[in-house]
């Protein structure tokens, strides 16, 4: 009876600090980030010039979030703006059907790498399925989410959210249609066609049981690593389970794609080779798309500035689909730079649950308005680099350009990580894991070294 009164007090204490974490994460000092005028942006291989023009000076109107020097811009800022709110933004969210094995309905205040990483995949999906030109035609009509930074209407959700996690579960139901099948009937309309294949990418994050690569989903691979929900993921971790999630999707239009993920900072060619040429059905004779992540550090206690150009470097690349860093304890989601600041993408802001089972669910809250700058000597070490190829020819002409960047920007004796010929079991590592578990053993010894880090190099 004292064991059962314990467990009470355990689960009432959870919810009220998921409810705290809530309304911590609900609201955000208004700010605005500023952009050099004399300096060019990139943003996921992208480059953007905001110098003057036909001495036509232009003001970044007041919504955006973001401003110029002396607020004056020109050139192509709108198209920079559209780019970056095109890309899909995953963040904190509330009174969600509660987690298997807990009582949280809220990943507030522990979940922030494992929406970092979904970003990353989901901007690995958008060049999949629509390709880097691809932008949201409504990204510019979306308004500013900055919000006071208290009202009633805060406290109002604080007590809304304590209340909502007392409550049971939800039943969700989520379409199990293939894209192929949908998109055909509107083939004659590219934009329609486009805005099918963004909503259902969105929808495969969802916050349901059923979300492929929702929240849900991650835990579960995650607990075959020793990690539960409510625990701090690193960006190593990350990388493994977006990679078992992958491999596990069954839905027919995720079998052109797979996730390879770097051993010792080490990308053996052939590995990668062997899974995009790896097809579940044998009349398909097409190579597989590849993701890449590389766990890597760079520094030890603090990021070392030397390798600053090496993370310039990488977010120019037309192939990079971004970078799992951030500050220590606090993860971002880093997708470009301007100078020596880099440009990311927050999740730390508490939305609510949006059910994206139902038809013509609202996309607006899963698209950044404004975009965020830091200083690279403030982030952390430890981070996952992604990089995504279309097929083995693509992978081929990567891994060359990489190597060259590789060289050209470190300024050590050796670089951060390297693409080898041959297989891993040709070095006598470990190949792949098993099909029953996410990690081999001597990496999970690793992770249980690591377990109290926020960033994990395995």
């Amino acid at each position: 009876m004292e064991a059962t009164g314990t467990e009470e007090v355990d689960k009432l204490k959870t919810k009220f600090i998921s409810a705290w974490n809530n309304m911590k994460y609900s609201w955000v000092l208004k700010t605005k980030t500023y952009f050099s005028r004399n300096s060019p942006v990139l943003l996921l291989g992208k480059c953007y010039h905001f110098k003057y023009e036909d001495d036509e000076n232009k003001l970044l109107p007041a919504r955006s979030g973001c401003a110029i020097e002396d607020h004056i811009i020109a050139g192509n800022v709108e198209e920079f703006r559209k780019d970056f709110i095109s890309r899909i933004w995953l963040t904190y969210r509330e009174e969600f059907p509660q987690i298997e094995g807990s009582v949280l309905t809220t990943d507030c205040g522990w979940g922030c790498t494992l929406r970092t990483g979904q970003m990353l995949l989901a901007q690995g999906l958008i060049l999949h399925f629509l390709g880097r030109a691809w932008t949201w035609p409504d990204a510019l009509n979306i308004e500013n989410s900055d919000s006071e930074s208290w009202t009633s209407h805060t406290v109002k959700k604080f007590t809304a959210s304590f209340e909502a996690s007392l409550s049971g579960e939800r039943e969700l139901k989520t379409p199990t249609i293939s894209l192929k099948e949908t998109v055909g009937r509107y083939s004659d309309d590219h934009e329609t066609r486009n805005e099918i294949y963004h909503r259902k990418i969105i929808s495969w994050f969802g916050d349901s049981p059923l979300a492929l690569f929702g929240l849900h989903h991650l835990i579960e691979y995650g607990k075959k690593s020793g990690k539960k929900a409510g625990d701090w993921y690193g960006p190593a971790v990350v990388a493994h389970i977006l990679r078992k999630a992958v491999e596990e999707a069954r839905h027919p239009d995720l079998q052109g794609i797979t996730i390879y993920v770097a051993q010792d900072c080490t990308v053996y060619s052939s590995d990668v080779i062997d899974k995009q040429c790896a097809s579940m059905a044998s009349d398909n004779t097409d190579d597989k798309a590849v993701i890449i992540l590389v766990p890597v550090r760079l520094g030890g206690e603090r990021t070392n500035t030397n390798y600053l150009e090496f993370v310039k470097g990488i977010l120019s690349l037309e192939y990079c689909v971004g970078i799992i860093g951030g500050k220590p304890k606090q993860s971002y989601y880093f997708t470009g730079f301007q100078d020596d600041s880099l440009i990311y993408m927050d999740p730390h802001y508490c939305q609510s649950f949006v059910d994206v089972s139902i038809k013509d669910f609202p996309l607006e809250t899963f698209h950044c308005p404004s975009p965020k700058k830091m200083s690279f000597r403030k982030m952390d070490p430890s981070c996952t680099i992604g990089f995504y190829c279309r097929n083995v020819q693509d992978f081929k002409r990567a891994s060359e350009e990489i190597t060259k960047m590789l060289k050209i920007s470190s300024k050590e004796k050796y670089p951060l990580f390297t693409f080898v010929n041959g297989h891993s079991r040709d070095y006598d590592f470990t190949s792949t894991t098993n099909e029953e578990d996410l990690f081999p053993e001597d990496e999970k010894k690793r992770l249980q070294r690591f377990s109290t880090e926020e960033f994990v190099l395995l």
